[in-house]
């Protein structure tokens, strides 16, 4: 799965560039407050990607759960957890899931 260009964000972690990315809208369970999640790869590397779910909802959910907004400060320690949980991005394979916890609320 490679990620769009647009709506993606570049992010340098530790010297190597990565793209990242937030879902324009909410899929219908993250509108009633399911957990935001956002992609993270290496661009042009045809490599596994890193989805990670947060502990908090989309700030543009239905129902008014606690939300919080994405700082590329939490995508890259989130890359680096991952990296060091076994995450290859160079490598072809599924999509490598990991939990985040996003300790500002909104």
């Amino acid at each position: 799965m490679a990620l769009t260009q647009r709506g993606s964000r570049p992010i340098v972690v530790d010297g190597i560039e990565y793209r990242w990315l937030v879902r324009r809208r909410p899929t219908y369970s993250q509108g009633i407050g399911a957990p935001l999640t956002f992609v993270v790869e290496l661009p042009d590397a045809h490599g596994a990607v890193l989805v990670v779910r947060t502990d908090a909802a989309r700030p543009d959910n239905w129902i008014g759960s606690p939300s919080a907004v994405i700082r590329p400060a939490q995508v890259a320690a989130c890359v680096r957890a991952a990296l060091r949980g076994g995450w290859r991005p160079t490598q072809p394979g599924p999509a490598f899931l990991a939990d985040a916890t996003l300790a500002e609320a909104s």
